[in-house]
């Protein structure tokens, strides 16, 4: 059933098109340009399972170094996990998964050389490393909030350089 209207929609929305339908951009006219994105989420843990990741006792393994992998191979198939985005040839990857008090803090970096930026995939692999904290820890803590997942740079491409303000501290 289509309840869309035709000429309803904005000619702004580079994803809709002029009968209100979901598309992917044509990026074909596009230069190829370096593109670099970087985000960045928390996961909130319990002081047990933080004890339990600093100490390496969690029974499904080390948590840091898993969620670390499932974020790269995550960012490798973002394309297969959301609808629009484009097949991206990405030259790197770059994970750090790193425990504070209270959290486990995911940054990615992506870096290619294409016609549309990497951002969709740095926040894709931010989110499955997020997920896998929470799959691996949640025999110890069942309560793990994920939060804050954000883009914090982004380089590259028509619209320019971004960089997000910093983050205010409790938030």
């Amino acid at each position: 059933m289509n309840d869309r209207t035709p000429g309803t929609y904005s000619a702004g929305l580079s994803h809709v098109g002029a009968d209100g339908a979901a598309r992917m951009v044509d990026v074909g006219g596009k230069p190829i340009t370096a593109r670099i994105a970087s985000a960045e989420g928390f996961v909130r843990i319990s002081p047990e399972l933080e004890r339990a990741i600093r100490e390496n006792s969690v029974k499904k393994g080390a948590v840091l170094d898993v969620a670390r992998l499932a974020a790269i191979l995550a960012a490798k198939r973002t394309d297969e996990l959301i609808p629009l985005c484009h097949t991206l040839p990405l030259e790197e990857v770059d994970v750090e998964t790193v425990l504070e008090p209270g959290r486990v803090k995911v940054t990615a970096t992506v870096r290619t050389q294409a016609r549309t930026g990497v951002e969709m995939e740095a926040l894709t692999a931010v989110a499955i490393a997020c997920l896998t904290v929470i799959d691996m820890g949640k025999a110890i803590d069942k309560a793990m909030v994920i939060e804050g997942i954000r883009v914090t740079e982004k380089r590259g491409g028509r619209h320019g350089d971004y960089t997000a303000a910093p983050r205010e501290e409790g938030r």
